[in-house]
């Protein structure tokens, strides 16, 4: 459980190029709305559990880092039955994600702009039941491999928060990261049930475009499929 006496670490970038006009509207207009409440530790300093009575019993997934937005946006309109966290706190992919929300008219997303941890702080345990991490941060270089998502510091707490037989999906196209991945999200408590590279996503992946840049660069998608192990 997080300590307020205790100060994390974030090392990924919040800002990036100047926001357009459109895209300062839809935050200022759109984002409070979203936001999921009692996640930060203003709004909830005792780190009490979320009600998630607001969701209705419905199925609750979790896509961590939702780039600019547009898995986020297609598995949500693809599955109206089911509730979607998206997770960032990069604002210029918040802002192109608001965007997306308004074209699309879904309704059945919100959002935490910030730190991943904090929303494991305050999650129920075993309230999730699908979870996406597409194209992580790689954080190439070995003195920093700590940073990646693919450690204890993340993992634990996921895994605390993911129902047994939940499904968790790592995309990325790194081979150094697939490594990672393998060796330390088992331990962590989950089962690999599916491995696959180029033309082996999931039958409803939709291609973000930090997979485009990466077919473009020369560099290999591979999928990874695990469910959380019971116990």
């Amino acid at each position: 459980m997080y300590n307020p006496a205790e100060r994390r670490n974030f090392y990924g970038r919040v800002h990036g190029k100047t926001l357009r006009q459109s895209q300062k509207t839809y935050l200022d207009e759109d984002l409070d709305r979203l936001s999921l409440p009692g996640v930060t530790l203003e709004e909830n300093p005792e780190r009490k559990p979320l009600d998630l009575a607001r969701f209705h019993g419905k199925p609750l997934w979790l896509e961590i880092g939702f780039g600019g937005g547009e898995h986020l946006v297609h598995m949500a309109a693809t599955y109206p039955q089911v509730e979607i966290i998206g997770c960032e706190p990069f604002v210029n992919g918040i802002a192109m994600l608001l965007g997306k929300i308004r074209q699309a008219e879904v309704q059945n997303l919100c959002l935490h702009p910030g730190d991943v941890r904090d929303l494991f702080d305050v999650l129920p345990a075993a309230c999730l039941s699908k979870v996406f991490l597409n194209y992580p941060d790689p954080w190439p270089k070995a003195r920093h491999h700590r940073r990646r998502f693919v450690t204890p510091e993340y993992l634990h707490p996921l895994a605390r928060a993911m129902q047994p037989g939940s499904e968790l999906r790592v995309a990325t196209d790194i081979p150094d990261y697939v490594r990672q991945t393998l060796e330390e999200v088992p331990p962590a408590g989950f089962d690999l049930v599916h491995e696959a590279g180029p033309g082996g996503a999931w039958d409803d992946w939709l291609s973000t475009r930090y997979e485009q840049k990466a077919l473009r660069e020369g560099r290999a998608p591979h999928y990874l499929t695990f469910h959380r192990r019971a116990g």
